[in-house]
């Protein structure tokens, strides 16, 4: 390395560990790029980082519109005064951050101070943190649903309470209009649940910054909202149905935007322009490079973002052929009422006691312990909540595996006989009068193409019920293989290559 080596610290600080995930200069343009070039050498043009963490996004549009502007204001220090008082505009999401932000738009963390490269009256600037708290109601705030257990804690402490969510009314904060509102908002809040649950908060800031009708709107966020769940449901129609949605970069590794951060699903940013409705143009990133499309980002009457183009095709080639759909063999969380942790105390559900050891004439469940599959047993007459299936054949699969990368392997089911129950840890598949068709249906899962149509609804670890509404319905009176599938629903060779591409590498592993 040269001994001149002046790396950005801004791109040293994305590189961080950290719960919020800092945004690297080399990304920020990345986005920037998205949006006109016109924007540039526009001194009218107006812009605002909701969230601001280390201040990259406006520390960039400022470096871009002082080059754009320097013909129309060619005096350096007018050109940087007008940019920073009139241009540039951003709320920190903690007081740390507020100073970070000014430290790298102003070269100073107070800009009333000689150090500013540019003086105000105020020690904010147009970067302003107003501490805010949360309103509670039945223990969650009304705002973003963080936990009053978690988050209700004295003013010395971090309240996580961000300003642009916490109000009603965004635009009385600038009492302003923008023409670009642009950033990396927070992504998630504790909710008190257990094992350290999260509620995600991300949409919140793009959907309270539709209110303030920007010309442009562009975010990095996870993905997982195409998946929908934990509260993202609403917020998923919005997006696959909002046709202002020009361009998405859609991310399966989220490694690839944040070095070293692992977020299941991955990530994505995009360009929503209010004027021009139209077609996305969506790019897919992954391991084997970018896939390109331009379509809307659902199909007329459908539900679903579909990551591949490949597998839209795909997908509405085995529907017009399907009479029926997996999903409807497949249960919905807590077959039987049993919650995930009954094992470790079914006294504090209300239950009565469980065993180790067989009991005769009476049940088995199967369950975790300790991150392990074990069985317990209960008697014949155990008060369970439901019983559908109980006395039939089935399968359990875990209603959580993998990372939601299109094409991973389902995870090993288990034949459960008369009599065998299991946990909410599992889903449960059929019932099946025989044996040999749940042993048959397992030959199902375990082909390319059910795995590859899961990945039409599957995009984070769970696997819910919801998650199998693409696949088709098959006969278990027979063992089943990819090439029957293919033939059966008249796959193209070009069809056929993808889900091969798609789920080489695991099988390879």
């Amino acid at each position: 390395m040269s001994e001149n080596y002046n790396p950005d610290v801004l791109s040293c600080l994305a590189n961080l560990s950290n719960d919020e995930v800092f945004t690297s200069p080399d990304l920020v343009n990345q986005m920037l790029d998205l949006l006109p070039k016109d924007l540039w050498s526009n001194k009218d043009a107006t812009f605002l980082d909701p969230f601001t963490k280390s201040g990259v996004f406006l520390r960039e549009i400022a470096k871009r519109l002082l080059v754009g502007l320097e013909e129309e204001i060619p005096d350096l220090q007018e050109r940087i005064d007008h940019i920073f008082h009139n241009q540039v505009f951003g709320i920190a999401i903690t007081e740390l951050t507020s100073l970070l932000s000014r430290r790298s738009v102003y070269c100073s963390k107070y800009p009333n101070c000689k150090y500013s490269v540019s003086k105000f009256e105020t020690i904010d600037g147009n970067i302003r943190f107003k501490r805010m708290e949360h309103v509670w109601r039945d223990g969650k705030c009304v705002y973003c649903g963080a936990s009053k257990k978690t988050f209700n804690r004295g003013a010395d402490m971090e309240s996580h309470a961000y300003e642009f969510i916490h109000t009603s009314h965004p635009e009385r904060i600038f009492n302003m209009k923008f023409d670009v509102v642009i950033g990396n908002p927070p992504y998630q809040l504790s909710d008190g649940g257990a094992q350290a649950s999260a509620t995600p908060i991300y949409h919140l800031f793009i959907q309270q910054a539709k209110k303030l009708n920007p010309r442009f709107l562009s975010m990095i966020v996870p993905s997982r909202w195409m998946a929908g769940g934990k509260g993202l449901d609403d917020f998923r129609e919005e997006m696959i149905h909002d046709k202002h949605i020009r361009v998405l970069h859609d991310f399966i590794n989220a490694g690839d935007c944040f070095q070293g951060v692992e977020i299941k699903g991955g990530v994505c940013y995009f360009l929503w322009d209010r004027d021009h409705p139209g077609l996305c143009q969506i790019s897919t990133h992954d391991e084997n490079g970018v896939v390109e499309s331009e379509r809307y980002l659902c199909d007329e009457g459908d539900d679903v973002y579909i990551r591949y183009p490949q597998l839209v095709s795909i997908k509405n080639k085995v529907a017009a052929k399907a009479k029926k759909t997996f999903d409807s063999i497949v249960s919905p969380r807590k077959p039987y009422g049993l919650p995930g942790d009954f094992f470790k105390d079914p006294s504090k559900y209300g239950y009565p006691k469980i065993y180790e050891t067989t009991i005769k004439g009476g049940f088995s469940i199967l369950g975790l312990e300790k991150l392990k599959r074990v069985i317990r047993y209960i008697p014949a007459n155990y008060p369970l909540e439901k019983k559908a299936g109980l006395d039939k054949y089935k399968l359990f699969i875990s209603e959580s595996y993998g990372a939601g990368v299109l094409g991973e392997p389902m995870p090993t089911p288990v034949v459960g006989k008369p009599g065998e129950l299991c946990t909410e840890t599992f889903l449960q598949v059929g019932p099946f009068n025989t044996e040999e068709e749940a042993k048959n249906c397992i030959t199902y899962l375990n082909t390319k193409f059910f795995r590859v149509l899961v990945g039409v609804r599957k995009n984070t670890q769970h696997a819910t019920q919801k998650v199998y509404q693409a696949v088709p319905l098959v006969d278990f009176n027979k063992k089943w293989n990819d090439k029957e599938l293919y033939s059966m629903f008249e796959l193209s060779k070009e069809e056929i290559e993808f889900i091969e591409k798609m789920t080489k590498s695991f099988d390879e592993e």
